[in-house]
């Protein structure tokens, strides 16, 4: 097999790849039996000609070893992450998986390939439920608190853009992930798209069909089952309480709790060590998806999909401001999951058709802002929320950028038309924040004006408050990933250790590889 990197194609000719790859190589499409991409990605440095950027592996029907002649030519081997441990651990007793969000699924699926059969318990309900109550919360206000974009099957990224992009460098489990995504319902261009995602109406579907799959493999699930304590003896894990009422018995509890489960991590710092961690905070910014397109792609945007960005800013006080879950054609959704507080989040369906852009413009706070004990940046999240949720009497609050800018009320819209999942209600959003975020936002988003043309218009649309971009806390865990109590595994972003849908899934895979292979005493033997 061949692997031909650097294949450029204009986006007007996407359908050319075949007569490009032969044209490469000097023979004709017929001698080509198969090409599989691995990568594709855009190249618009050099508007208004934009173009594709393709890495395939081609499989010839003649002999292949003549071509390989330059570093963008080379012959390689399939590649194959393999999740089987030889001589996996035995277990006494099941393990038990802590969520239903990527990390949950991902451990419980490699732990099943293994022959090992877990519990996963989820505070939430299963999601064909748990999207009857988002769609009633959205239309009512009625918030039920294990029931919504926060908790249930899938975790918080289910009602998301289903981005799959991540910082982390494993492309063989990433690449696991993707595969196991597609089987389950994913459209296989997230298999090699430089900026995958799934969507949140496909998201949905995949995240039941994973559970059937894992059901099928030997899982069990118990929904609206909620870790309420540990019952550890000798500084191991024993059993678990559910519910305030039921046990389970188990030596191994892996913690894929996700990043709300607030009242869990309290209880959990009874038992395990844990420290805090920076996080970022700020609003949600409309614009017509139109406008970012033709920014980032000029006239040739009509041939490809919305386009997204990613932008970064240093203040002159030196606080980092930047972009995050920029949704593409997508809509601002109230993400509440407490009583008497606010959060927001962003969501994009799998075509990104809707209208608008949007993204988070967060700014980084650490302990120096909110104060050094445990729970302080949890306390300013929630200070942060319930000051939004009074400043809308429980919608969404939002404001033109320029009435932003100047520190009063807006009173109508004028060319950006509001695009909310959650009713909404004009306040001023600088009433949320103190006054170091407010002052760092305008001048980051200032400054990423001057980067996307439109990005400071007067009549881009505000909302507030991003306060759940991460953890504030990470349960401390050693070399082997155990926590400071034995038997248990904190996971995925909750516990501290990713940030989005594919490193939260990686993680999980990782943890479960590390279960499987842990060393058993002369007892277990």
């Amino acid at each position: 097999m061949i692997r031909i990197r650097e294949v450029k194609i204009d986006v007007k000719e996407k359908q050319e790849l075949e007569k490009k790859i032969a044209k490469i190589l000097k023979i004709k499409e017929d001698d080509i039996a198969k090409i599989n991409i691995n990568k594709q990605s855009i190249d618009a440095r050099k508007k208004p000609l934009i173009f594709y950027v393709y890495e395939v592996d081609v499989i010839l029907r003649i002999k292949e070893d003549n071509f390989i002649n330059n570093k963008n030519i080379l012959k390689v081997r399939g590649e194959d992450f393999n999740l089987i441990v030889d001589r996996p651990k035995k277990f006494k007793k099941r393990p038990i998986i802590v969520g239903s969000g990527p990390a949950a699924l991902f451990c419980a699926y490699t732990m099943c390939l293994n022959g090992v059969k877990p519990i996963v318990i989820e505070r939430g309900k299963r999601i064909e439920e748990r999207k009857k109550d988002v769609l009633e919360f959205f239309k009512t206000g009625k918030l039920i608190e294990n029931s919504n974009i926060q908790f249930g099957e899938g975790g918080a990224g289910t009602f998301s853009d289903g981005k799959l992009n991540t910082l982390v460098k494993h492309n063989s489990s990433q690449k696991k992930v993707f595969e196991v995504f597609v089987e389950c319902g994913a459209d296989k261009s997230i298999l090699y798209d430089a900026k995958p995602h799934i969507g949140t109406d496909v998201l949905e579907k995949v995240i039941k069909n994973i559970r059937e799959k894992l059901i099928s493999l030997g899982t069990t699930f118990m929904f609206c089952t909620t870790l309420t304590d540990l019952i550890i003896k000798n500084n191991k894990i024993t059993k678990i309480e559910v519910n305030k009422k039921d046990f389970l018995e188990t030596d191994t509890l892996v913690l894929a709790i996700g990043h709300s489960a607030r009242d869990t991590i309290k209880m959990l710092s009874n038992y395990l060590e844990m420290e805090q961690k920076p996080f970022a905070v700020g609003v949600r910014i409309q614009h017509p998806q139109e406008m970012i397109s033709k920014n980032q792609y000029g006239e040739s945007y009509k041939y490809l999909e919305p386009a997204s960005y990613k932008l970064t800013y240093t203040t002159q006080s030196g606080r980092s401001v930047y972009s995050f879950c920029m949704c593409p054609g997508g809509f601002v959704v109230n993400a509440s999951s407490e009583e008497g507080k606010l959060a927001i989040n962003g969501m994009s369906n799998s075509k990104r058709d809707a209208e608008n852009a949007n993204s988070a413009i967060v700014v980084s706070v650490s302990p120096k802002d909110f104060g050094s004990d445990l729970f302080d940046g949890m306390k300013f999240q929630r200070m942060l929320e319930e000051k939004c949720y009074k400043l809308g009497n429980g919608l969404i609050p939002i404001s033109l950028y320029k009435d932003y800018k100047e520190n009063k009320v807006s009173k109508n819209y004028y060319k950006v038309e509001p695009l909310f999942k959650g009713k909404t209600c004009f306040a001023n959003i600088n009433d949320v924040f103190p006054e170091f975020i407010n002052e760092s936002i305008k001048e980051a988003i200032e400054y990423f004006g001057t980067k996307i043309k439109g990005f400071n218009r007067d009549d881009a649309l505000i909302a507030a408050v991003e306060s759940r971009t991460s953890s504030s806390i990470r349960i401390l865990r050693d070399e082997n990933l155990v926590s400071s109590v034995k038997g248990i595994y904190p996971c995925g972003e909750g516990a501290g250790y990713a940030g989005g849908i594919t490193s939260a899934a990686m993680d999980g895979i990782k943890i479960a590889l590390a279960i499987l292979k842990e060393e058993r005493s002369s007892k277990d033997e």
